[in-house]
């Protein structure tokens, strides 16, 4: 066992996370401006054994060449990566390894069990991981702040609206009438899914996580486990599965 640093760089944050002994100890969430130092931070006052960047953004190589420089094991997780899971996924170069992560993290979780694993995020991806280890895909649609940035940018009058603000089901002006098809629609679309596959998988679990995963979670009706950290729980999975195998 070890100290393994997590780092996962999404479209809007990065968050790391320090693995000691496979016990999530502490995670962290900055921009993108202040990365390489935070990074460098961690590794000082941790000194991690292994490290594993999973990212769905394009970006300098300054975090891979810093990690490396200090930590002898390190994975760049992409959709060809051996993992603990089958991946049945067709088009692997252009698979979201964030996708891949949730879906190990998800069955190390509920191995009897169905998972469709929820990411909130920027999009929300459904991830299918069938309890015979198999990863089959699902779906990608629009993430919370951009259906509200996309009314405003396809219209000539809608307003950009926040998602933080009076949120009613009857909207009683423009901007709440915005705010409550993005997140009532969007919580409407989540329960569709969840029933649409819960009518075709036995042995089912739904499982939402992601940056927008609390404030939905009230919102939708369906059972749902909540795990915000199941991402990064299936990083450390994956490079705990690659490790012997790293040069």
């Amino acid at each position: 066992m070890s100290v393994n640093l997590c780092i996962d760089w999404g479209n809007t944050n990065i968050k790391a996370a320090i693995f000691d002994n496979d016990i999530l100890k502490s995670q962290y969430s900055f921009s993108n401006e202040v990365a390489l130092e935070k990074v460098s931070t961690l590794m000082e006052q941790y000194s991690p054994q292994k490290a594993i960047l999973c990212s769905v953004v394009d970006h300098n190589d300054e975090i891979s060449h810093l990690v490396k420089s200090r930590i002898r094991s390190m994975v760049t997780l992409d959709g060809y990566t051996r993992t603990p899971i089958n991946n049945a996924y067709l088009s692997a170069a252009t698979l979201g390894p964030d996708r891949l992560a949730m879906v190990c993290g998800a069955h190390a979780m509920y191995p009897d069990k169905t998972n469709l694993v929820i990411g909130a995020g920027t999009c929300v991806t459904y991830n299918l991981m069938q309890k015979n280890k198999t990863f089959r895909g699902g779906a990608i649609a629009p993430g919370l702040q951009m259906r509200l940035k996309a009314m405003a940018a396809f219209t000539d009058k809608l307003p950009e609206v926040e998602v933080n603000g009076d949120l009613l089901l009857l909207g009683y002006d423009t901007e709440t009438c915005m705010r409550s098809g993005a997140v009532y629609g969007m919580a409407a679309e989540i329960d569709g899914m969840i029933a649409a596959y819960a009518a075709q998988y036995p042995d089912f679990n739904a499982i939402l996580t992601g940056g927008d995963g609390p404030f939905l979670a009230t919102k939708i009706k369906s059972k749902i486990f909540a795990d915000p950290d199941i991402l990064l729980k299936g990083l450390n999975l994956i490079l705990n599965y690659n490790v012997s195998t790293i040069r």
